[in-house]
């Protein structure tokens, strides 16, 4: 379960956050997830209220923006939807696709006191 030290460096730069904005409190933590990350949803929510406990972001809602796969193909020369890595383009069906979004994990805001 990676989620949670993917939990623990999002409490970090909150923390780090908090630090240079002069805040004590935060309500809302809002992630951009990658369809393609293999991280799952429900493990982050779970890991960060465990991982938030004494921490700035307990209390604090978490927030997750699922991002999805899209890739540029290049014997179409397009952006494609992708629903896998490595997967093969929808329109031509070959494999030479560079995957250019849904592999995010990205701190997106921050709602705070």
């Amino acid at each position: 379960m990676h989620e949670m030290s993917l939990c623990e460096s999002v409490v970090g730069l909150v923390e780090e956050e908090a630090r240079k904005g002069g805040f004590s409190k935060v309500r809302t933590v809002v992630l951009e997830l990658g369809a393609l990350g293999h991280v799952e949803p429900e493990a982050m929510l779970f890991c960060f209220e465990a991982v938030g406990r004494g921490t700035i972001v307990e209390g604090a809602r978490l927030d997750i923006v699922r991002v999805p796969g899209a890739g540029w193909c290049l014997d179409c020369g397009k952006t494609v939807p992708l629903t896998e890595r490595f997967g093969a383009c929808p329109d031509c069906g070959r494999h030479r696709v560079q995957m250019t979004a849904g592999d995010e994990l990205r701190l997106k805001e921050l709602e705070v006191e």
